[in-house]
């Protein structure tokens, strides 16, 4: 009976009501931790994997020599690599495509590469409208490897000095 009385003074005095307000009211002087995405952003891993671009050499020349290692280990099967031989005996793609809608960006094409050729940029901000959109021919992902070199080679050149 006692507690019964007590559970129905509680209730008028709305006890639940101002201990929810007394919550809200500490977090909303606190300081934000909310992040205003496209004005800020937040620091990347050094680690993290994003939109991928083939390389060049200094001289000009692409970097793939056609060995179809990333081809082979992708999980995902989303590499497609098409090679022919040239005059001078080295092979060289014709086609080189990621299907981004597939790939599950865990680096491995990026592992087994042998002349670095393949890389994970730092980009994370792409997307596609229609169906073939995120499909990265050979042409767009050299495209992507000079426009961010200076910063692929930077992240490289970091990674070097840890391993």
């Amino acid at each position: 009976m006692l507690t019964r009385i007590k559970e129905v003074l509680q209730s008028l005095m709305l006890l639940e009501l101002l201990k929810g307000m007394m919550l809200t009211g500490r977090y909303f002087f606190a300081r934000k931790i909310t992040i205003q995405f496209p004005e800020e952003k937040t620091p990347q891993s050094g680690r993290f994997r994003g939109l991928h671009a083939l390389r060049r050499y200094p001289n000009g020349e692409e970097r793939c020599i056609a060995c179809k290692l990333c081809e082979a280990v992708c999980p995902a099967l989303a590499i497609t690599i098409e090679s022919e031989q040239r005059e001078d005996n080295t092979r060289r793609t014709t086609r080189y495509d990621i299907d981004l809608t597939k790939c599950i960006f865990c680096g491995m094409c990026e592992e087994s590469c042998p002349v670095d050729s393949i890389v994970e940029t730092r980009i994370l901000e792409y997307h596609g409208e229609k169906k073939g959109d995120l499909l990265y021919t050979k042409p767009m992902l050299l495209a992507m490897g000079d426009k961010y070199e200076a910063q692929i080679a930077a992240d490289r050149a970091a990674d070097a000095q840890y391993r």
